[in-house]
Protein backbone atom coordinates (compact mmCIF):
# COMPACT_ATOMS: atom_id res chain seq x y z
CA UNK A 1 0.00 0.00 0.00
CA UNK A 2 3.20 2.40 0.82
CA UNK A 3 4.40 3.93 -2.49
CA UNK A 4 6.85 6.48 -2.67
CA UNK A 5 7.28 8.33 0.24
CA UNK A 6 4.28 9.58 1.70
CA UNK A 7 1.43 8.39 -0.38
CA UNK A 8 -0.52 5.33 -0.39
CA UNK A 9 -1.89 2.56 -3.15
CA UNK A 10 -5.40 1.41 -2.52
CA UNK A 11 -5.35 -2.21 -4.46
CA UNK A 12 -8.90 -3.15 -3.22
CA UNK A 13 -9.97 0.84 -4.39
CA UNK A 14 -12.34 0.97 -1.72
CA UNK A 15 -16.22 2.98 -2.70
CA UNK A 16 -17.46 6.08 -1.34
CA UNK A 17 -21.37 4.08 -1.67
CA UNK A 18 -22.83 7.42 0.18
CA UNK A 19 -22.55 10.96 1.22
CA UNK A 20 -24.29 13.01 3.23
CA UNK A 21 -24.21 16.76 3.35
CA UNK A 22 -25.62 19.87 5.12
CA UNK A 23 -25.42 23.60 4.97
CA UNK A 24 -26.69 26.49 6.77
CA UNK A 25 -28.54 29.98 5.27
CA UNK A 26 -25.55 31.89 3.60
CA UNK A 27 -25.14 28.08 2.08
CA UNK A 28 -28.62 28.13 1.04
CA UNK A 29 -27.94 31.21 -1.04
CA UNK A 30 -24.71 30.34 -2.28
CA UNK A 31 -23.56 28.93 -5.80
CA UNK A 32 -24.03 25.08 -4.86
CA UNK A 33 -27.31 24.56 -2.85
CA UNK A 34 -27.83 21.69 -5.21
CA UNK A 35 -24.68 20.24 -3.26
CA UNK A 36 -26.65 19.64 -0.31
CA UNK A 37 -28.95 17.21 1.48
CA UNK A 38 -30.40 19.68 3.62
CA UNK A 39 -30.09 23.13 4.35
CA UNK A 40 -31.15 25.35 7.27
CA UNK A 41 -32.73 28.93 6.98
CA UNK A 42 -31.32 29.19 10.37
CA UNK A 43 -27.47 29.52 12.39
CA UNK A 44 -28.91 28.22 15.28
CA UNK A 45 -30.58 24.84 14.44
CA UNK A 46 -32.98 25.47 17.17
CA UNK A 47 -30.32 25.26 19.49
CA UNK A 48 -29.17 27.51 22.28
CA UNK A 49 -25.44 27.74 21.15
CA UNK A 50 -23.67 27.65 17.85
CA UNK A 51 -21.77 24.85 19.09
CA UNK A 52 -24.61 22.75 19.40
CA UNK A 53 -26.04 23.74 15.89
CA UNK A 54 -22.58 22.33 14.94
CA UNK A 55 -23.01 19.27 16.66
CA UNK A 56 -26.36 18.89 14.56
CA UNK A 57 -25.01 19.67 11.25
CA UNK A 58 -22.03 16.60 12.09
CA UNK A 59 -25.27 14.26 13.25
CA UNK A 60 -27.49 14.80 10.00
CA UNK A 61 -24.86 14.73 7.27
CA UNK A 62 -23.82 11.45 8.99
CA UNK A 63 -27.31 10.06 8.80
CA UNK A 64 -27.85 11.16 5.57
CA UNK A 65 -24.72 9.04 4.27
CA UNK A 66 -25.69 5.96 6.41
CA UNK A 67 -29.53 6.16 4.92
CA UNK A 68 -28.41 7.08 1.75
CA UNK A 69 -26.13 3.73 1.44
CA UNK A 70 -28.99 1.52 2.98
CA UNK A 71 -27.46 0.61 6.03
CA UNK A 72 -27.50 1.41 10.15
CA UNK A 73 -25.74 3.13 12.08
CA UNK A 74 -24.92 -0.52 13.99
CA UNK A 75 -23.37 -1.13 10.55
CA UNK A 76 -20.60 1.02 10.88
CA UNK A 77 -17.33 0.11 12.50
CA UNK A 78 -15.81 3.68 12.41
CA UNK A 79 -16.61 7.36 12.23
CA UNK A 80 -13.90 9.56 12.07
CA UNK A 81 -14.58 13.13 11.99
CA UNK A 82 -13.29 16.25 13.23
CA UNK A 83 -13.69 20.58 13.02
CA UNK A 84 -12.10 23.63 14.41
CA UNK A 85 -13.98 23.58 18.06
CA UNK A 86 -12.14 23.33 20.98
CA UNK A 87 -11.32 19.71 21.57
CA UNK A 88 -13.18 18.56 18.54
CA UNK A 89 -16.70 19.21 20.64
CA UNK A 90 -18.88 18.63 18.05
CA UNK A 91 -17.95 15.96 16.67
CA UNK A 92 -17.23 14.37 19.91
CA UNK A 93 -20.92 15.12 20.89
CA UNK A 94 -22.47 14.05 17.44
CA UNK A 95 -20.25 10.75 18.41
CA UNK A 96 -21.77 10.53 21.63
CA UNK A 97 -25.41 10.82 20.07
CA UNK A 98 -24.54 8.13 17.15
CA UNK A 99 -22.98 5.72 19.32
CA UNK A 100 -20.58 4.70 16.48
CA UNK A 101 -16.87 3.86 17.45
CA UNK A 102 -15.11 7.23 17.11
CA UNK A 103 -11.53 8.21 15.98
CA UNK A 104 -11.36 12.36 16.35
CA UNK A 105 -9.50 14.05 13.91
CA UNK A 106 -7.45 17.56 13.60
CA UNK A 107 -6.21 18.78 10.68
CA UNK A 108 -7.94 21.72 10.70
CA UNK A 109 -9.59 22.63 7.13
CA UNK A 110 -7.50 19.42 6.17
CA UNK A 111 -9.64 17.26 8.05
CA UNK A 112 -11.97 16.30 5.61
CA UNK A 113 -9.26 14.46 2.97
CA UNK A 114 -7.39 13.30 5.95
CA UNK A 115 -10.63 11.52 7.30
CA UNK A 116 -10.59 9.99 3.77
CA UNK A 117 -7.22 9.16 3.34
CA UNK A 118 -7.78 7.42 7.01
CA UNK A 119 -10.97 5.46 5.95
CA UNK A 120 -10.22 4.33 2.93
CA UNK A 121 -6.90 2.93 4.44
CA UNK A 122 -8.70 0.93 7.16
CA UNK A 123 -11.70 -0.64 4.76
CA UNK A 124 -8.52 -1.44 2.08
CA UNK A 125 -6.74 -2.86 5.02
CA UNK A 126 -9.88 -5.40 5.85
CA UNK A 127 -9.79 -3.04 9.38
CA UNK A 128 -13.12 -2.04 8.33
CA UNK A 129 -16.25 -2.84 5.78
CA UNK A 130 -17.96 0.52 6.23
CA UNK A 131 -16.64 3.63 7.57
CA UNK A 132 -18.09 7.14 7.80
CA UNK A 133 -15.47 10.01 7.49
CA UNK A 134 -17.10 13.71 8.28
CA UNK A 135 -15.78 17.46 8.40
CA UNK A 136 -18.11 20.52 9.74
CA UNK A 137 -17.23 24.16 9.93
CA UNK A 138 -19.89 26.78 11.69
CA UNK A 139 -19.32 30.21 10.70
CA UNK A 140 -20.36 32.07 14.14
CA UNK A 141 -18.53 29.05 16.43
CA UNK A 142 -15.34 29.38 14.68
CA UNK A 143 -15.32 33.44 14.21
CA UNK A 144 -16.06 33.19 18.16
CA UNK A 145 -13.25 31.09 18.99
CA UNK A 146 -10.43 32.38 16.45
CA UNK A 147 -10.89 35.89 15.26
CA UNK A 148 -14.12 37.92 16.78
CA UNK A 149 -17.68 36.90 17.73
CA UNK A 150 -20.03 37.96 14.81
CA UNK A 151 -21.71 40.66 17.12
CA UNK A 152 -18.34 42.44 17.53
CA UNK A 153 -18.56 43.65 13.87
CA UNK A 154 -14.75 44.02 13.78
CA UNK A 155 -13.59 45.08 10.33
CA UNK A 156 -11.81 42.11 8.70
CA UNK A 157 -8.66 42.61 5.92
CA UNK A 158 -9.63 41.35 2.16
CA UNK A 159 -7.43 38.14 2.42
CA UNK A 160 -9.48 37.35 5.56
CA UNK A 161 -12.44 34.02 4.37
CA UNK A 162 -15.28 33.15 5.23
CA UNK A 163 -16.14 30.17 7.42
CA UNK A 164 -18.36 27.81 5.93
CA UNK A 165 -21.58 26.70 7.87
CA UNK A 166 -21.64 23.25 6.93
CA UNK A 167 -20.75 19.62 7.25
CA UNK A 168 -19.99 16.81 4.63
CA UNK A 169 -19.63 12.75 5.27
CA UNK A 170 -18.30 10.17 3.39
CA UNK A 171 -19.43 6.18 3.62
CA UNK A 172 -16.95 4.40 2.41
CA UNK A 173 -17.40 0.77 1.79
CA UNK A 174 -15.32 -2.68 0.81
CA UNK A 175 -18.60 -3.58 -1.55
CA UNK A 176 -21.13 -1.35 -3.24
CA UNK A 177 -21.28 1.18 -6.37
CA UNK A 178 -20.07 4.28 -6.49
CA UNK A 179 -16.79 6.45 -7.15
CA UNK A 180 -13.45 5.03 -5.48
CA UNK A 181 -10.71 5.56 -3.67
CA UNK A 182 -7.61 4.83 -5.73
CA UNK A 183 -4.81 6.48 -4.02
CA UNK A 184 -3.84 9.41 -1.05
CA UNK A 185 -0.88 11.50 0.05
CA UNK A 186 -0.37 12.14 3.58
CA UNK A 187 0.95 15.97 3.31
CA UNK A 188 4.15 16.94 5.59
CA UNK A 189 3.74 20.17 7.79
CA UNK A 190 5.02 23.39 5.99
CA UNK A 191 5.63 26.56 7.92
CA UNK A 192 6.94 29.65 5.64
CA UNK A 193 6.72 31.61 8.73
CA UNK A 194 3.36 33.42 8.40
CA UNK A 195 1.28 34.66 11.02
CA UNK A 196 -1.33 36.85 10.40
CA UNK A 197 -4.87 34.39 11.16
CA UNK A 198 -6.41 37.07 8.14
CA UNK A 199 -4.66 35.55 5.83
CA UNK A 200 -4.69 31.44 5.86
CA UNK A 201 -5.01 30.92 2.06
CA UNK A 202 -1.29 32.56 1.48
CA UNK A 203 -0.28 30.54 4.55
CA UNK A 204 -1.71 27.53 2.81
CA UNK A 205 -0.43 27.59 -0.69
CA UNK A 206 3.03 26.29 -0.08
CA UNK A 207 1.71 23.13 2.00
CA UNK A 208 -0.93 22.74 -1.06
CA UNK A 209 2.51 22.54 -3.70
CA UNK A 210 4.12 20.63 -1.56
CA UNK A 211 1.71 17.67 -1.61
CA UNK A 212 0.70 17.96 -5.01
CA UNK A 213 3.97 17.86 -5.99
CA UNK A 214 4.80 14.89 -3.25
CA UNK A 215 1.79 13.20 -4.79
CA UNK A 216 2.88 13.38 -8.73
CA UNK A 217 6.36 12.05 -7.45
CA UNK A 218 5.47 9.30 -5.77
CA UNK A 219 2.73 7.86 -8.15
CA UNK A 220 4.80 8.48 -10.97
CA UNK A 221 1.33 10.71 -12.19
CA UNK A 222 1.58 14.25 -14.02
CA UNK A 223 -1.65 17.20 -13.93
CA UNK A 224 -2.69 15.57 -17.10
CA UNK A 225 -3.72 12.42 -15.05
CA UNK A 226 -7.07 14.19 -13.66
CA UNK A 227 -9.42 15.94 -14.77
CA UNK A 228 -10.11 18.55 -12.33
CA UNK A 229 -7.27 19.30 -9.44
CA UNK A 230 -8.63 20.78 -6.64
CA UNK A 231 -7.82 22.40 -3.40
CA UNK A 232 -9.38 22.89 0.36
CA UNK A 233 -9.89 26.69 0.64
CA UNK A 234 -6.72 28.48 -0.48
CA UNK A 235 -9.12 31.18 -1.82
CA UNK A 236 -8.62 34.14 -3.70
CA UNK A 237 -4.79 34.71 -2.19
CA UNK A 238 -3.81 31.40 -1.72
CA UNK A 239 -4.77 29.67 -5.26
CA UNK A 240 -2.54 31.60 -7.61
CA UNK A 241 0.53 31.70 -5.26
CA UNK A 242 0.14 27.55 -5.27
CA UNK A 243 0.10 27.74 -8.84
CA UNK A 244 3.36 29.90 -9.29
CA UNK A 245 5.00 27.50 -6.95
CA UNK A 246 3.77 24.61 -9.00
CA UNK A 247 5.36 26.36 -11.97
CA UNK A 248 8.67 26.21 -10.15
CA UNK A 249 8.45 22.77 -9.56
CA UNK A 250 7.87 22.37 -13.39
CA UNK A 251 4.33 22.03 -13.60
CA UNK A 252 1.84 23.88 -15.20
CA UNK A 253 -1.92 23.57 -13.80
CA UNK A 254 -3.85 26.10 -15.67
CA UNK A 255 -7.23 27.61 -14.30
CA UNK A 256 -9.62 25.08 -15.90
CA UNK A 257 -7.48 22.11 -14.56
CA UNK A 258 -6.55 23.74 -10.95
CA UNK A 259 -9.83 25.12 -8.77
CA UNK A 260 -10.60 25.81 -5.07
CA UNK A 261 -13.75 24.69 -2.68
CA UNK A 262 -13.29 28.05 -1.54
CA UNK A 263 -14.16 30.07 -4.63
CA UNK A 264 -17.08 27.48 -5.64
CA UNK A 265 -19.35 27.16 -2.97
CA UNK A 266 -20.41 30.92 -3.01
CA UNK A 267 -21.54 33.17 -5.18
CA UNK A 268 -19.44 36.64 -6.54
CA UNK A 269 -22.13 39.08 -4.87
CA UNK A 270 -21.76 37.36 -1.40
CA UNK A 271 -19.65 39.12 0.54
CA UNK A 272 -16.61 36.48 1.74
CA UNK A 273 -13.62 38.45 1.50
CA UNK A 274 -10.97 36.22 0.10
CA UNK A 275 -13.27 33.47 -0.26
CA UNK A 276 -14.61 30.39 2.25
CA UNK A 277 -12.69 28.40 4.42
CA UNK A 278 -13.42 25.63 7.14
CA UNK A 279 -13.40 22.00 7.12
CA UNK A 280 -17.31 21.55 5.97
CA UNK A 281 -16.23 23.77 3.14
CA UNK A 282 -14.04 20.97 0.75
CA UNK A 283 -16.47 17.81 2.54
CA UNK A 284 -19.71 19.47 1.10
CA UNK A 285 -18.57 20.99 -2.30
CA UNK A 286 -16.52 17.41 -3.04
CA UNK A 287 -19.42 15.57 -1.79
CA UNK A 288 -21.86 16.94 -2.70
CA UNK A 289 -20.78 19.21 -5.94
CA UNK A 290 -17.90 17.31 -7.13
CA UNK A 291 -19.11 14.00 -6.57
CA UNK A 292 -22.16 14.55 -8.37
CA UNK A 293 -20.36 15.70 -11.34
CA UNK A 294 -18.63 12.39 -11.25
CA UNK A 295 -22.05 10.49 -11.26
CA UNK A 296 -22.73 12.56 -14.08
CA UNK A 297 -20.18 11.55 -16.50
CA UNK A 298 -18.56 15.26 -15.85
CA UNK A 299 -15.44 13.69 -14.13
CA UNK A 300 -13.43 10.57 -14.79
CA UNK A 301 -10.54 11.51 -11.81
CA UNK A 302 -10.29 13.84 -9.48
CA UNK A 303 -7.64 15.12 -6.73
CA UNK A 304 -8.63 16.66 -4.07
CA UNK A 305 -6.26 18.30 -2.01
CA UNK A 306 -7.60 19.64 1.51
CA UNK A 307 -5.50 22.53 3.21
CA UNK A 308 -5.21 23.07 6.76
CA UNK A 309 -3.68 25.91 9.09
CA UNK A 310 -2.83 24.60 12.64
CA UNK A 311 -2.75 27.36 14.56
CA UNK A 312 -4.71 27.88 17.25
CA UNK A 313 -5.88 30.82 19.70
CA UNK A 314 -3.29 30.30 21.96
CA UNK A 315 -0.05 29.58 19.53
CA UNK A 316 -1.71 33.17 17.88
CA UNK A 317 -1.30 34.52 21.16
CA UNK A 318 2.20 33.57 21.66
CA UNK A 319 2.68 34.86 18.85
CA UNK A 320 3.84 31.48 16.59
CA UNK A 321 3.83 31.50 13.11
CA UNK A 322 1.18 29.36 11.40
CA UNK A 323 2.34 25.30 10.63
CA UNK A 324 -0.14 24.11 7.81
CA UNK A 325 -0.66 21.14 6.00
CA UNK A 326 -2.52 19.49 3.11
CA UNK A 327 -3.50 15.65 2.15
CA UNK A 328 -4.89 14.65 -1.25
CA UNK A 329 -7.28 11.73 -2.17
CA UNK A 330 -7.71 10.64 -5.50
CA UNK A 331 -11.24 9.14 -6.63
CA UNK A 332 -12.13 7.72 -9.72
CA UNK A 333 -15.52 7.01 -10.92
CA UNK A 334 -17.29 4.03 -11.30
CA UNK A 335 -16.14 1.90 -14.32
CA UNK A 336 -13.11 4.00 -14.92
CA UNK A 337 -9.28 2.53 -15.53
CA UNK A 338 -7.63 1.40 -12.76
Amino acid sequence: MLTGKQSWTFDKQPVISATGTVGGPFEANGALPEAFDRLHDDLWLGEDSYEKAQTILVEEAVTTAIEKGNLKTKDIQFLMAGDLVNQLTPSSFAGRALAIPYLGLFGACSTSMEGLALGAMLVNSNAAKNVVAAASSHNAATEKQFRYPTEYGGQKPPTAQWTATAAGAALISSQGTGPRITSATIGKIIDMGLSDPFNMGGAMAPAAADTIVSHFRDLNKTPEDYDLIVSGDLGKIGLPIARDLLKQQGHTLGHELFQDCGLMIYKDEQKVLGGASGPGCSAAVAYGHLLKRMQKGELKRLLVVATGALLSPLSYQQKESIPCIAHAVSIEAEGGTP
